[in-house]
């Protein structure tokens, strides 16, 4: 991953789905459900994503012995992660307001 910093859109729907323990299947499901189908995360681009998160360490493999699919959750490192860029992306988000207030 280049930079952590700024994660991508799919990046971030990922780790925001990984704040409790997810199979691949079910980060997938909610993120089409949250966004009512606007964002759709296929499975290819899902697990290199997986890969490249367990790889950096903001997440780990869960430990579910009730379960045969892969379970995934956030790491601490990935949580902080998480949370800079949700703050990053809430000053996106002021400034846009802001400025559309002033057309207004």
């Amino acid at each position: 991953m280049k930079s952590l910093e700024q994660l991508t859109d799919s990046v971030f729907y990922i780790m925001a789905s990984l704040t409790e323990p997810r199979h691949g299947y079910a980060v997938m499901s909610l993120v089409e459900e949250t966004t009512k189908g606007a964002f759709v995360i296929g499975p290819a681009s899902l697990y290199t994503i997986i890969k490249k998160l367990l790889g950096e360490e903001l997440i780990l493999l869960y430990d579910d012995s009730d379960s045969r699919r892969k379970v995934y959750v956030l790491t601490k490192k990935g949580h902080n992660v998480l949370l800079n860029d949700i703050a990053r992306r809430k000053v996106m988000i002021e400034l846009a307001e802001k400025g559309l207030e002033k057309g207004e």
